[in-house]
């Protein structure tokens, strides 16, 4: 099993979300890229896993594939009325 990295924005970015009201945990974010509902590949050989957290919301976080990882460039909740189709 590939392990998760992250880069320091995506590290950042678990404070940037707690102050907006919205937490988001390590967890969440490493079964969203491991387990996602859904990937939709991105240019530049980078992906976005998508999973459902609240029945509002899904995460999602955009990675890329490297040797032994899968390093995790940043996430974010988004609405399921976006997302979900």
């Amino acid at each position: 099993m590939k392990s998760i990295d992250y880069t320091r924005h995506a590290r950042n970015k678990f404070d940037i979300l707690k102050r907006h009201g919205f937490e988001v945990t390590p967890d969440q974010v490493e079964e969203t890229v491991l387990n996602p509902e859904k990937v939709i590949p991105q240019p530049g050989g980078r992906f976005i896993a998508q999973k459902g957290i609240t029945e509002r919301h899904v995460l999602r976080a955009v990675y890329r594939e490297e040797e032994e990882t899968r390093k995790v460039i940043t996430f974010y909740p988004g609405r399921r009325e976006r997302y979900e189709t």
